[in-house]
């Protein structure tokens, strides 16, 4: 039972585009390793950019300064 768990920055997927997300790993895992898509497990965790960090800094301050 394959256990895939995706982080992204909070910053306004869709539903639509989270969805292709968990259906893209779940065809990728059964064609390229041979897992059953009723037993994979996707979540996807969403991550506010203050709690994400780059190089010792906020991901939310580098992109103020356009880094």
């Amino acid at each position: 039972m394959p256990y895939v768990n995706i982080k992204i920055t909070r910053e306004g997927a869709s539903k639509e585009e989270k969805a292709a997300l968990i259906a893209g790993v779940t065809e990728l895992l059964q064609k390229v390793l041979n897992k059953n898509p009723a037993t994979t497990i996707v979540v996807i965790d969403e991550v506010d950019t203050d709690n994400w960090g780059i190089g010792g800094e906020q991901v939310t301050e580098r992109r103020k300064r356009g880094s």
